[in-house]
């Protein structure tokens, strides 16, 4: 016997709220739900893991437009992986892309962090705030050339 959970237990399980699980039925991101003889919704283990998946994909910031295009794909064509496989490589790169950059933001916080604390145990003053920009890219550079 497989388990069924209820919306409230579906939404505890993916993190999504009970709104979302009913608009992503509604704008076909799920198959209909199966509905008890109460007319109550249930969830299968298999639509638990199409929404974990579906949230993995909004986290890290595919469009809704595109993660019912793949939703579209997989159903209708369930026998073709290449649209699907490329819709998900273009993601893939704008993630690597995002996390790229994100790594550089991380480096600089960092070294502002550095600056911060030979300031501290210096005593010295934050009076070259404003040559923030040249020190940055010479320890970027310095770091890179390591």
């Amino acid at each position: 016997m497989t388990t069924e959970l209820t919306i409230r237990q579906a939404a505890k399980a993916t993190g999504l709220s009970i709104h979302t699980l009913r608009y992503y039925e509604k704008v076909g991101l799920l198959a209909p739900i199966y509905r008890a003889s109460n007319g109550h919704r249930r969830y299968s283990a298999e639509d638990i893991a199409w929404l974990e998946f579906l949230v993995r994909l909004r986290e890290t910031g595919m469009p809704i437009k595109k993660v019912i295009a793949f939703a579209d794909l997989v159903r209708q064509h369930p026998n073709e992986v290449s649209e699907r496989r490329v819709l998900l490589e273009e993601h893939r790169n704008q993630v690597k892309q995002h996390l790229e950059e994100l790594t550089h933001h991380l480096q600089v916080i960092n070294l502002k962090i550095e600056h911060y604390q030979q300031l501290e145990a210096t005593g010295e003053n934050d009076h070259n705030c404003i040559f923030w920009k040249h020190h940055l890219e010479k320890s970027l550079d310095s770091k890179l050339n390591k």
